[in-house]
């Protein structure tokens, strides 16, 4: 039986990635973004990095072209420069909270290799530890 759950899982994973995974999609755009902003500049490098970790990742990649996340994550950062915005983009990110792992670490690791682009600031880290604690994952494990 665990085969066809699998092999149900797999076949359903494919199937939302083509038809574009909105959940998924708003919760990497808003990690980036809070990181992005955090430590008050939002560098084009940054930017550039956060779009090419998400279509790095399979299912966003086959459900989105760089135009429709560049909008989305134009968006994020137009919403983390308030508290409110990031209260927000903290929701989208912890709407994916029951995925899989696999879903969750991927959205984790494009945040930090977005803040990794010129070392993790201090406020960076806050940013990625807030991503970590709304994705229920160990943020230091993820960036060992």
């Amino acid at each position: 039986m665990s085969f066809v759950q699998a092999a149900f899982g797999r076949f359903k994973q494919t199937v939302t990635a083509y038809a574009g995974d909105a959940p998924l999609m708003h919760a990497a755009v808003s990690a980036c973004a809070n990181v992005i902003v955090a430590d008050g500049e939002v560098a084009g490098a940054e930017f550039e990095a956060a779009l090419k970790g998400m279509l790095a990742d399979p299912i966003l990649e086959k459900g989105y072209d760089s135009l429709m996340l560049e909008e989305e994550l134009y968006d994020a950062i137009g919403r983390a420069r308030t508290r409110a915005g990031r209260l927000q983009n903290r929701l989208f990110i912890e709407a994916i909270a029951e995925r899989p792992a696999e879903q969750r670490q991927s959205v984790f690791l494009i945040a930090a290799d977005v803040a990794d682009f010129e070392g993790i600031s201090p406020s960076e880290h806050r940013a990625l530890t807030e991503v970590a604690a709304a994705l229920g994952l160990d943020r230091d494990a993820l960036l060992s």
